[in-house]
């Protein structure tokens, strides 16, 4: 098979996939050969050489210890990873990456808390995505996110869920009533609280968009804000202290946590039906 060169050769991505074919052909291993031996289909290996798959963060981790690279995959894979964002939003990811507590009030399901079938549902909505593959790897990244929640320490976690985000099922109501037991899984985390900001509140101060509160370890604390199709960072210390007073007016509205879990619970009864 004839190599085909990723797009950007400076990119992390071009470096991943030479890496891989680098440390193969250093052990003079064959596709085939490497294939029977990590028990990966021949393809799939060569796309990730070709630079046309990204992959998931197990994968790099089975074949560094293969290679016996030292992490070097994965640190590869990180950094790729980060480049599938636009550039507004990869400092966002950066920040969160990092953050030690984060306050979010979201109109939709959170990715740090959505399932993998769940998310892939939601991905796959957009007339944008074109293949498969570009679904998948937006998958992976979504799901890759979630590994700050197995930091030590972890992230302090409060989310505020809008009911809207709870009234919305997907078309499989098995992937639902996961991704609602997968809610009230996470609420019982000591690092994770949610609360459920229900129809009755009316209107609020946050109504026109999802919220991000991050603070770092410094103490220092960065605003996200997403509506339909903008996200803006803020980190001008006045801006950001006016959102997390409009934070705190919305928490005011919600209901408590474990009324939350107990509202979360009655739909999950109800869709389990």
């Amino acid at each position: 098979m004839a190599d085909r060169p990723v797009e950007d050769e400076n990119s992390a991505r071009a470096a991943l996939a030479g890496t891989l074919r680098y440390l193969r052909e250093r052990t003079g291993k064959s596709l085939g050969q490497l294939a029977e031996d990590t028990r990966y289909d021949k393809s799939y290996l060569y796309r990730l050489e070709a630079g046309e798959r990204l992959s998931k963060s197990p994968v790099m981790e089975d074949l560094d210890a293969y290679y016996g690279s030292d992490g070097l995959l994965v640190r590869l894979w990180k950094l790729a990873r980060m480049e599938m964002y636009k550039d507004k939003y990869k400092a966002f990811m950066r920040y969160e990456a990092s953050a030690t507590i984060m306050h979010k009030y979201m109109l939709a399901i959170p990715g740090l808390l959505q399932t993998e079938a769940y998310a892939r549902a939601i991905l796959s909505a957009p007339p944008t995505l074109r293949n498969e593959d570009e679904l998948e790897e937006k998958v992976m990244v979504r799901m890759g996110r979630q590994e700050l929640l197995h930091r030590d320490p972890p992230p302090s976690i409060r989310v505020i869920l809008d009911e809207s985000a709870l009234r919305r099922p997907t078309a499989v109501p098995s992937t639902w009533t996961e991704q609602l037991a997968h809610l009230v899984d996470s609420a019982a985390r000591q690092t994770v609280t949610i609360q459920v900001l229900p129809f009755s509140a009316g209107l609020h101060d946050l109504v026109s968009g999802s919220l991000s509160l991050l603070w770092q370890a410094d103490g220092s604390c960065v605003v996200y804000m997403e509506g339909n199709a903008f996200g803006e960072l803020i980190e001008e210390p006045a801006e950001v202290g006016r959102f997390r007073l409009s934070y705190d007016r919305v928490r005011d509205l919600a209901l408590p946590p474990s009324e939350s879990v107990a509202f979360i619970e009655r739909l999950l009864e109800e869709y389990s039906q």
